[in-house]
């Protein structure tokens, strides 16, 4: 059977060498002085551990420059005298030293180089050996990465690396949230990605099967050259190059199904009508006034409802379908190889509405040599079409609308106009939404065009000097419509002719880059030095046109020109921006490393006297296990510390924010006559400048058993300065917002990394074992100059404590009886029934004064688990992750648990009554005059999870067919278990992940995924 790994060796083999040519020469020129001395030497080189066929080994005899290479079937002959060695050497092996003697055959076996730190990984605009790394760079393994069914290469990271957090949801196409090493600003948190060495603000554009490798920059000197773009960290990804050789076919196809793992206990009809009725009779008992029950909820009434029982997680929740096919084309000779890619993607929502996300990618690789020169060019194009939820109101989900639909609603009536159900303010008197029936009617769809191309061409001017022009366009067109036809969907949601609308936005992005590098490289001695020197010049325009159109009659077709009436507006901008970058690195003698990095950028976002930063890094490593004084086991592979040090930046605030707007048509009443003036539109801070993150670290590596057990221990810090924060103003400025939004934040993100793995291969039961655990402790330092906290949904950001903390009332109980209310602190409102809040200042009254912190939003700790197993052609993984120590308001809950005219949960069907005092849950009250259902810890639950995130079990069929090489079939399941105490759809929930990252009001629960797939190479 021929494998992924001998298609490697094969296309090597026909990959021309340097050596290859000095080869010949040596042999023809020495050929007389060779026939005198030696004998003709032949032999097969094999793999240790497959026992097939080695091509393009080198065989050189030692102390000589005397070369061979192996042919297609791993055969060699070289000429030799008895006394010489041979030395074999071949990429990702060990090399192999054997003595002539007297043999004219000599075999060699190659074992596999399992030793990690040989590995070249990907830095900022260059590459360096894994075990020369200064910095803190992690490398994501990308076997069991892409067991992720995802469309976003960013979902893929999740429990991946220590220190990064993931936030997602099961919304098709939705946008995924990144943090490296805590929050560092209260504008965008998210990391800069970097493919191919294009910089770009989200990889969901580009196929994750494309993707050959993924390193995380997550400190100051890693990620320095970066410069204003690296505050939030860098993820770098490249994709799949070319290698000469013969034509490789690969077709990869996954189809799964997808689904909800849990359900929320929410009531059914009659658990409905006797929790609101109850809240209806309570709160007229208490007024003094006749009780009056909605109709649709009396039994005595003739407009009972009986014949409708709507279970809205039944009728809304459905099999979601998941799909992936790619096709990949790679070959080409020394001067041109290539690698082209097609993959299309589609999800079907598990909601049962057209709320879909598809996608078709392509991506093109070319790269090549001639003689000093190289050369490469990337072309990619993604079309993509995404069906939007709608929200009704900011923060009302579709989610949110499934649980909170009142189960007496009917999904469909025809006598409304749509044909959907709804809800009738004299029968039922509740306002609840028909998801079902919003998010069919209304169309919301976005499409999107990107292309991107990149050129580059590297020269070699003098030995180990080299100029490298690199220039890419990527250019993003998109179109997004929603229309709103006249509807009926109840009371409160029901859209008139003169109220139905079409919006249409265009809109193109292009962003270009044009970078000069020149890199050096020399080492004499003992002493190694590699240097950087660039200049970077980067322009963004933006153009977005908005049009309007409303009045509409049902059935009319929703075009713009059918419109009563019409508007239209027209937004353009565009920011440039200058870089300078330099990097030295230092070796002596495999021992010592030193680095440092510098970056100056210069940006149109800010006033000419702040336009320009200047950002820095220092690190070094020492491998201690590389000391001659020390005499190690020889199980003792690797020890190395390193640390470092950096400053780096972030400019992420909108374009001209440093430039107050006045309105010259402003008019004020004097004496009853008009006079004109002008005034503040939006009072804006002219000293604006950039975000600063000064980052430390370091950390100890080791290494055993000829790295086959590897661990890492890493502690950071990372202080953020002048962070841009929204500052109150008095209304008399007359701006609006009354803020001004200014330099006035400091942070502090602190933790510890722990990274371990076991690799076995050198038996038939290959196995991995790995493991990543991180702490994260965030600090405010400074808010403004005054120091006034922020305020967010539930939370509270103050200096000295975590962003975002939950900030509410404490319930200490149930008011039992009148007396028992009178002699506690007063609560406006309160009576029997009603949820006491504990008087935390004393004064004798509930107040806002009284609440106080609940608990962290940011998780203390972050882990994953990865195991892999092969025996034979059978493969197996599981990968495990999870994080804790953060609280979470289940706002959901809430709602549920209102006691109003929405639909309740179970858990409230157990309400205080006179005879029913052993309760923790209140009396409903349609109203709720005792504010029960204010924000309190009655709906704070722990954030805590642990879950099985993906399990595989694969096959390798064998082939005997050569026309197909290598052909696998695998069972993969996603989201299959999920540990945890909280009551919601998932702990995992995507949130703004700043000031309000602990709120749950109705995201998108991650699916449970069982995929079916199958790969072969031909």
């Amino acid at each position: 059977m021929i494998t992924n790994q001998r298609l490697f060796f094969y296309c090597n083999f026909l990959l021309p060498k340097k050596e290859w040519l000095l080869a010949l020469l040596m042999l023809l020129f020495s050929a007389n002085q060779m026939s005198a001395q030696g004998k003709v030497i032949s032999g097969v080189v094999t793999s240790a551990s497959d026992k097939l066929p080695l091509p393009g080994v080198n065989i050189m005899i030692k102390g000589t420059k005397t070369v061979a290479v192996t042919g297609f079937d791993g055969e060699y002959s070289i000429k030799a005298s008895p006394n010489d060695v041979l030395v074999f050497s071949f990429i990702g092996f060990q090399n192999k030293e054997l003595a002539v003697g007297n043999q004219s055959k000599v075999d060699a076996t190659l074992s596999e180089d399992t030793n990690k730190l040989n590995e070249v990984v990907v830095i900022g605009y260059g590459t360096q050996k894994k075990s020369d790394l200064t910095g803190s760079v992690s490398v994501v393994n990308m076997e069991s990465a892409k067991k992720t069914v995802t469309y976003d290469a960013a979902k893929m990271l999740q429990g991946q690396v220590p220190g990064v957090t993931v936030q997602s949801s099961g919304e098709p196409g939705g946008f995924v949230n990144i943090k490296i090493r805590g929050i560092t600003s209260f504008t965008n948190n998210n990391p800069l990605f970097v493919i191919d060495g294009i910089m770009v603000d989200a990889p969901y554009d580009f196929a994750p099967g494309e993707i050959e490798s993924m390193q995380v920059l997550k400190d100051a000197s890693s990620a320095a050259i970066y410069g204003v773009r690296g505050a939030n960290g860098v993820v770098i990804i490249t994709t799949k190059k070319g290698k000469a050789g013969k034509t490789e076919v690969k077709f990869k196809s996954i189809v799964g199904l997808q689904n909800v793992a849990k359900k929320w206990d929410v009531t059914d009809r009659l658990g409905y009508q006797q929790i609101t009725s109850e809240a209806e009779r309570n709160r007229d008992i208490r007024a003094g006034v006749p009780v009056s029950i909605a109709p649709g909820n009396d039994p005595t009434s003739s407009s009972y409802i009986t014949n409708v029982n709507t279970d809205w997680q039944k009728e809304a929740l459905q099999t979601g379908v998941v799909q992936n096919q790619a096709l990949t084309f790679t070959g080409g000779a020394e001067s041109i190889a290539y690698s082209f890619n097609i993959d299309y993607f589609k999800n079907t929502s598990y909601v049962k509405t057209p709320q879909d996300y598809e996608r078709l990618s392509t991506n093109l690789n070319l790269n090549g040599k001639k003689g000093k020169f190289k050369y490469g060019a990337k072309i990619a194009y993604t079309q993509s079409d995404k069906e939007i939820f709608n929200e009704y109101n900011a923060g009302q989900t579709v989610i949110s609308d499934i649980l909170g639909a009142v189960p007496t609603m009917p999904v469909y009536d025809s006598n409304r106009l749509g044909g959907y159900g709804g809800t009738d303010n004299l029968t039922q008197r509740a306002i609840s939404m028909n998801p079902i029936g919003y998010n069919n009617l209304i169309t919301n769809n976005g499409k999107r065009n990107r292309f991107i191309g990149d050129v580059w061409g590297e020269i070699e001017i003098v030995k180990g000097l080299k100029y490298k022009l690199d220039v890419s366009y990527d250019r993003t067109d998109w179109t997004n419509r929603k229309f709103i036809p006249p509807s009926d969907l109840g009371w409160y949601y029901i859209t008139t002719n003169d109220e139905a609308s079409l919006d249409v936005e265009n809109g193109n992005e292009l962003r270009t880059f044009l970078n000069n590098l020149l890199t050096y490289e020399i080492s004499f001695g003992k002493h190694k030095i590699d240097a950087l020197a660039g200049w970077i010049q980067e322009k963004r325009d933006y153009h977005r046109y908005n049009s309007r159109g409303v009045g509409y009659t049902p059935g009319e077709i929703p075009m713009l020109q059918y419109a009563d009436a019409r508007n239209a507006s027209e937004y353009k901008f565009t920011i440039t921006g200058i870089s300078y970058i330099s990097r030295l690195n230092y070796a002596y003698d495999d021992r010592y490393l030193l680095q440092a990095n510098f970056r100056q950028d210069r940006t149109s976002l800010f006033s000419e006297i702040n336009n320009s930063a200047n950002f820095y890094s220092f690190s070094g490593g020492w491998k201690i296990s590389n000391e001659k004084f020390l005499h190690l086991p020889s199980w003792v592979s690797n020890i190395k510390l390193r640390g470092g040090y950096g400053t780096i930046g972030n400019n992420t605030i909108p374009q001209y924010f440093f430039a107050s707007t006045v309105n010259s048509f402003a008019g004020y009443d004097f004496n009853n006559e008009l006079a004109s003036g002008t005034t503040v539109v939006a009072a804006l801070d002219p000293n604006v400048h950039w975000e600063k993150t000064t980052s430390k670290n370091i950390a100890l590596e080791l290494g055993f058993f000829n790295n086959d057990l590897q661990f890492t221990a890493e502690y950071f810090r990372k202080k953020v300065t002048d962070m841009l924060v929204g500052v109150p103003l008095p209304f008399s400025t007359g701006a609006f917002p009354a803020n001004i939004t200014t330099n006035a934040g400091d942070m502090e993100n602190h933790g510890f990394e722990f990274t371990a793995s076991y690799s076995n291969h050198h038996n038939k039961f290959k196995y991995d074992i790995s493991g990543n655990f991180g702490t994260l402790k965030n600090e405010v330092t400074r808010i403004g100059a005054t120091g006034n906290p922020l305020y967010d949904a539930v939370s509270k950001t103050q200096v000295g404590r975590s962003v975002g903390e939950l900030f509410a009332w404490e319930a200490v109980g149930i008011f039992q009886n009148a007396a028992e209310v009178a002699a506690s602190p007063k609560q406006t409102g309160a009576a029997p029934g009603d949820v006491k809040f504990k008087d935390v200042n004393g004064d004798g009254i509930i107040t806002d004064a009284d609440r106080t912190f609940q608990g962290v939003t940011i998780p203390k700790y972050g882990f994953g688990m990865n195991f892999s197993a092969s025996y034979e052609n059978f493969d197996f993984s599981m990968f495990w992750q999870g994080s804790g120590g953060n609280k979470v308001f289940n706002a959901m809950y809430r709602n549920l648990m209102a006691g109003q005219y929405g639909n309740h949960s179970t858990d409230e069907l157990n309400y205080w009554t006179p005879t029913n005092t052993n309760t923790n849950v209140p009396a409903p009250v349609i109203g709720d005059p005792n504010g029960n259902g204010r924000d309190s810890n009655r709906f704070i639950q722990s954030g805590d999870y642990v879950r099985l995130q993906t399990m595989e079990i694969g096959f390798n069929i064998p082939m005997k067919d050569k026309f197909i090489q290598k052909a696998r079939v695998y069972l993969n399941g996603q989201n299959l278990w999920t540990i945890t105490k909280y009551t919601g759809y998932d702990p995992d929930f995507n949130s703004n992940g700043l000031l309000a990252r602990g709120y749950d009001a109705g995201s998108f629960p991650n699916p449970r995924t069982i995929s079916l797939g199958v790969e072969v190479n031909f």
